[in-house]
């Protein structure tokens, strides 16, 4: 119904917003990631999602689209409520997150507060597919965070080429010369383009 709001930042607190909007405050619940990426600025806008229950109304707020895609996908999931979404979107990025459900990482879902290793387990399971069909995530390019691979990925696309034969092409490179610069990464990648 609300999806987002703009107005004139009121209150900033490390769980949640007041802003006013012509005269109304409305208290948006934040996550610690949206708190870190708030401006101290006057105006303010966020993407919402509002949860409807029996006895309340809550709105929820996001900088990014993404988190709150992420957000969206995590209280899909049976045993994760709102809450416990804002806690992991508290103790990780909106992309560790999807990370994390893509390659499988039980360990870093359970590390935090509130998910044992069932419900773990049940957001990998029911999030996996959709994570890595939004996201065009593919399996095998998920690895350890290579700062010349993104730096390589980033220019071809720049240059036009599908993220994903180029994401291929950069990890063939890679398991061939593991220690390539990224002007190497791209001439390699570029001959297999």
């Amino acid at each position: 119904m609300i999806t987002h709001i703009q107005g004139k930042l009121v209150e900033k607190n490390p769980t949640d917003v007041v802003i006013d909007c012509s005269g109304v405050g409305y208290l948006c619940h934040i996550s610690l990631n949206t708190f870190s990426q708030i401006p101290d600025s006057e105006n303010l806008k966020l993407y919402t999602h509002l949860q409807v229950k029996e006895d309340s109304h809550t709105l929820f707020g996001f900088v990014e689209k993404s988190e709150r895609e992420i957000f969206r996908l995590l209280i899909g999931v049976s045993g994760i409520g709102a809450s416990t979404a804002r806690t992991m979107l508290s103790s990780m990025t909106p992309k560790q997150v999807r990370e994390a459900i893509a390659s499988e990482d039980v360990a870093a879902i359970q590390s935090i507060k509130g998910i044992g290793l069932k419900t773990a387990q049940r957001v990998i399971i029911e999030l996996k597919d959709k994570i890595l069909k939004v996201y065009d995530i593919d399996e095998v390019s998920i690895s350890q965070s290579n700062t010349n691979k993104e730096e390589a990925l980033s220019a071809l696309d720049v240059l036009g080429f599908n993220k994903k034969q180029a994401e291929r092409a950069v990890d063939k490179v890679i398991s061939e010369n593991p220690d390539a610069k990224v002007e190497t990464l791209i001439k390699e990648a570029l001959k297999n383009l």
